[in-house]
């Protein structure tokens, strides 16, 4: 008998997250229940018609609430930000997991974003191994791997976070790049290792793409363009509203001309995407009543997932098997083919997501443009007017903004990510830009530096447009931590010494 999850206990569940009990819907579903769910359910069909009762005494009674980790640290602003970071890895720090509720048990340490975020997430994982790795732990970064190797074994895939009400989703597939970077540690034996889960992750992100035909554009993640080729879209399996912001979603859901399960299903893969949530998925480009994200072809997405044929094949060469690796190798061939004729744009200068159905491409610009430079599938002469596109439009005091727009979304203007200015920045090395990379990298380094003077904290997020205002947007407050900041910050200040010391031989 499947075990019952707090998010199905009916009408519980519904009635907590629409009352408002907890200021952020993510609190109850991460509760840890104090007596069987099923008996919970059972007194609560009971007890909610009595005339006294009260639902907030009754969540109290029989739920345990989540620890806040971290609530009691201290940075010392007299010091370094980096001796602040070094002294976060301990903080974020997560054990083998033995408690129950949401939480999908991991059998290796990991490290947590930070905040409300009190599990592992996939995409946020491989910018804090980079600060891993600045910092010499490279036993934690092979525990990660371990961890989501792990879910792809066991779960099938690396759902967004480990918790059970993210699954039926995945984020930005990463994974690849994990293991590549600790190839850079242990050697090419690491791609045998970790082949079947590669292969494994390959197939989720694949998935229908046998199905497709004129008729069917579309299948899970799978997409036909025009031509016959496979690309890629965000997608999650469920069309319900999000447990963890069940509220939001369902009164958007009456603010919407769309079908709620067609709504649902784009905001589900809207978090899917990383960027939940940004006008690059409304079809208005304003309003988050009209998102779409499952109609899009990604830029980023198809990107990564041509480096997930590029490292299997790589692999695969190691381990000597020639079929695959031609396999795998035509397989990168034919998707770098249509990353550029699906996503590059002449006349503008740069990358931009593909809307499946009317065949045509998007007009949202945003620094998921750049994820072609970070893996280097564009030309010098395509890199050379992304860069002044960069330099142009998304430049701004604190590094790169997101999109150009500014609507109220968190991944929106003003504000600026820690992964985006990471693939920037080396988008933009790859090619020679290193007077632009350096600029970037040298305005987000001073502006995570002056908040942590500031507040003592490093943030998920930055206004990159005023740097003395906080980030604003999303479905709750900021965050201090943050796993991702702290990894981009530290890969970023050892990418300047080694930079430093270079140019002194």
């Amino acid at each position: 008998m499947a075990q019952l999850e707090i998010f199905k206990v009916h009408p519980l569940f519904e009635d907590v997250q629409l009352a408002g009990i907890f200021p952020d819907e993510k609190t109850f579903v991460d509760c840890l229940p104090k007596r069987p769910l099923e008996e919970i359910a059972k007194e609560y069909r009971l007890a909610k018609t009595s005339a006294n009762f009260n639902l907030r005494d009754f969540v109290d009674a029989h739920f345990e609430r989540p620890p806040e980790y971290g609530t009691d640290y201290v940075s010392d602003r007299t010091k370094e930000v980096e001796e602040d970071v070094e002294s976060l890895w301990t903080i974020l720090t997560r054990q083998p997991d033995t408690t129950a509720g949401s939480l999908i048990p991991l059998p290796f340490p990991y490290i947590v974003p930070g905040g409300r975020f009190r599990e592992i997430y996939y995409w946020d994982s491989y910018f804090t191994s980079l600060g891993l790795r600045a910092s010499g732990k490279v036993d934690m970064i092979e525990n990660m791997v371990k961890n989501f190797s792990h879910l792809i074994d066991t779960v099938g895939y690396i759902p967004n976070g480990n918790r059970t009400y993210y699954l039926g989703r995945s984020q930005p597939p990463f994974y690849a790049m994990m293991v590549k970077l600790l190839v850079e540690e242990r050697g090419e034996g690491i791609l045998l290792k970790y082949l079947p889960q590669l292969e494994r992750e390959y197939q989720f992100w694949m998935k229908g793409a046998a199905d497709l035909t004129e008729n069917r554009l579309t299948a899970h993640h799978s997409a036909r363009m025009r031509d016959g080729e496979v690309l890629n879209r965000y997608w999650d399996e469920n069309d319900t509203p999000r447990p963890e912001s069940f509220q939001e979603d369902f009164e958007l859901s009456h603010r919407s001309d769309q079908l709620p399960a067609n709504l649902f299903r784009h905001l589900r893969a809207g978090a899917e995407s990383g960027w939940d949530f940004s006008s690059r998925w409304f079809k208005d480009g304003r309003s988050l009543s009209s998102i779409h994200t499952t109609d899009i072809a990604a830029v980023d997405l198809n990107c990564l997932l041509l480096n997930l044929e590029r490292t299997i094949a790589e692999a695969c060469q190691v381990a000597r098997n020639a079929h695959e690796t031609q396999r795998f190798e035509e397989a990168a061939a034919r998707r770098e083919a249509a990353i550029e004729k699906y996503f590059w744009n002449e006349d503008k200068g740069f990358y931009f997501d593909y809307d499946i159905a009317p065949g045509q491409q998007n007009s949202a610009m945003t620094l998921a443009g750049v994820f072609p430079l970070f893996f280097q599938v564009a030309t010098e002469e395509q890199a050379k007017a992304v860069a002044g596109t960069i330099e142009k439009n998304f430049l701004m005091p604190g590094g790169v903004v997101t999109t150009l727009e500014t609507t109220g979304q968190q991944w929106d203007a003003p504000n600026g990510w820690a992964p985006l200015q990471w693939m920037a920045i080396i988008g933009l090395e790859n090619y020679g830009h290193h007077e632009l990379a350096a600029e970037v990298a040298s305005r987000w380094i001073n502006l995570n530096s002056d908040v942590f003077k500031r507040t003592g904290k490093l943030m998920e997020k930055y206004n990159v447009v005023d740097t003395h205002l906080e980030a604003g947007g999303g479905e709750y407050p900021g965050q201090d931590g943050f796993g991702w900041t702290n990894g981009v910050l530290l890969a970023l200040k050892a990418r300047g010494r080694v930079e430093a010391a270079s140019s002194r031989q």
